[in-house]
This record gives C-alpha cells, structure tokens and sequence, in this order.
C-alpha cells in the first residue's frame, strides 16, 4: 500500500501539536536546605519556605533557610533606606528607625506573644539582633497598599478573583527576597502567605479554609495603640474558617490606622 508523505507529514505534526497542547507542564523543583520540620525549595526559581510546628519553631526555620537573605533585607532596609530617607510625623522629623521604634513601644501591649517568640525564633535562626527583626516587622504600620476584589457580573464566568498590590517602592528591593510561605502552625490553620524573608506577618495569604485576606491601605497614619495590623491579617489566617470569623478578628480588636 503506497503512502502519502505529504499526509504522514501532517499526522505527525497533529500528533506533536497534541503532544505539547495535552502534555501536563511538571514545574521544576529543587530541595535547598532543612531545618527540623521546615525545608526551603525553589520551584521554577521561586522561593517556597515551608513552615511547621509553635511560632518559636517556624521562626527559627525561616531564619536558618533564609539566613542570607534575611541579612540582606534588613540591613538594606533598616541601614542604607533607613539612613538616607526622613519619615515626618507633625512638627517631628525623624529617620524611619526613629519612627518605628515609636511604634514598637506603642503596640508592644498589644502584640500577641505568639508573634514576639516567632520573631525571637527568627533572630534566633539567622543570628542577628531581635530588635533589627522586631524592626522590619513593624514597617507595615508606617506604609499601606492596595487590592481589589470582583465577582458576579463584573467577571466573564461570574468567578470572584482577589488581587492585592504590594506599593512599596521597588528601590526597598523587597523583590529581590521574596518567597511563599507555607505555613502549618501548631493547633491552627495552614496558609500561604506571599511574603518576603525576615516578615512574619501577611500583607497577602489563604489559608486551607479558602479564606483569603489582602491589606488595602487607609488613612489614620499616627492611630497606633492597637494590634499591628500585620499580625491581625496573619490571625485571620491561622484561626478563621470562614468570612464571619475572619471579620470577628478585626473587629473584636484594637485595629490601628482606621482598618
């Protein structure tokens, strides 16, 4: 039986073109390092920290795992940014330590002690001083961003997306340490919280309960005496099961900067 080289030709180029189409993408994944129940992976050059176990525990593994570029962060950020630009706050300019140590002292009665040993837990893990990672925790309470959220006939399938936009200025470098967090806290909630290393805090996360929470910046910069609102959009992902408690969270505490 004669063939057709020019039909064969054209099969073949079907069955390469459903090859590629139908093939399932495998991204590509690298184990870097462990610490007891926390490892560090890239995944398609992306930073994913795993987490696991009290706050004390996934401090220390974020801060081992990330050691470096913990380091990097905060030096750039509470050293060469902190040094070279002024914050005003009324009739007072400080430099932006200034300005965040006056935070610190405000809602250090309110930070949740869970919070205080996991960022001890990181010090503890990339050796450097608690008052440096205490620091750059704080630095969400001086700046806000912005997020949107659409559904029902605002979408093509009537699918509800949520979106956040991280407005820090890109000279911070924030980028250059990013990485997702996934997170298993002992006796709460799993998450992912897009994060950068050396933050404990969210700004961006879901939790296995499919409740997903981003910060969108209000006004009331100087309303301080309340919970860092970091740790409050954490909260909400460690502990609520749904929209109701995750609203329970923020209005059953002292919140600051009008969230």
């Amino acid at each position: 039986m004669s063939r057709n080289p020019r039909r064969l030709s054209g099969l073949c180029f079907l069955l390469l073109l459903t090859l590629v189409c139908f093939t399932p993408v495998v991204a590509s994944a690298q184990t870097i390092a462990r610490c007891g129940e926390g490892w560090l992976e890239k995944i398609d050059g992306y930073y994913v920290l795993h987490l696991k176990g009290t706050h004390y525990e996934m401090g220390y593994q974020q801060g081992a795992l990330l050691k470096e570029d913990v380091r990097k962060n905060m030096y750039n950020l509470l050293n060469e940014k902190g040094d070279m630009t002024l914050i005003d706050l009324g009739p007072v300019k400080l430099k932006p330590r200034q300005a965040i140590e006056t935070v610190v002292q405000i809602q250090k009665p309110y930070t949740p002690q869970k919070y205080v040993d996991e960022m001890r837990g990181l010090a503890a893990g990339a050796e450097i001083a608690y008052e440096d990672v205490r620091a750059t925790n704080f630095i969400p309470e001086m700046f806000h961003c912005s997020g949107f959220s659409i559904a029902n006939s605002a979408t093509k399938d009537g699918t509800l997306y949520h979106g956040r936009v991280l407005d820090y200025a890109c000279d911070w470098g924030l980028q250059d340490h990013a990485v997702l967090v996934v997170a298993e806290p002992k006796g709460g909630i799993p998450f992912v919280n897009v994060s950068y290393a050396g933050f404990i805090g969210s700004v961006t996360g879901m939790n296995m309960q499919s409740v997903s929470i981003g910060e969108m910046g209000g006004r009331g910069l100087g309303h301080w005496s309340g919970v860092p609102m970091a740790f409050l959009v954490r909260e909400v992902l460690e502990t609520a099961k749904d929209l109701d408690e995750a609203i329970a969270v923020f209005r059953d505490n002292y919140r600051t900067c009008e969230y």
